[in-house]
């Protein structure tokens, strides 16, 4: 039986950071995190887009609430890229968790 591992092909190729303008990048970072506050999303998520060639309009594909998170998946890759390791990013999510539990304790309500 042969496993294909997503990501590592000859079929797809890899740009991080992505090749665009800066303010391209910017108008993707802040797409992104309205998406995950519209959405009430909390902790990790992976928003991906699209973008159309012939006017770079660009549209959201999907979210990715529990994105992959082996050696060789996105999330973390994305993350190692902004100088955030894998061991990094694993303390700053839980320590996400732990703060958002916090909150969800303190304002719970009685009927």
């Amino acid at each position: 039986m042969i496993t294909r591992l997503k990501y590592l092909d000859d079929l797809t190729r890899l740009e991080i950071p992505a090749n665009l303008p800066p303010n391209t990048v910017a108008r993707l970072r802040e797409l992104a995190v309205k998406v995950f506050k519209v959405l009430d999303c909390a902790g990790l998520a992976r928003v991906d887009f699209f973008m159309r060639r012939p006017d770079g309009d660009i549209l959201v594909n999907e979210i990715n609430t529990m994105p992959g998170f082996t050696q060789f998946s996105m999330f973390p890759k994305l993350w190692e890229a902004t100088g955030i390791g894998y061991k990094e990013l694993l303390d700053r999510l839980i320590n996400l968790a732990i703060e958002r539990h916090r909150d969800k304790n303190r304002s719970q309500t009685n009927f």
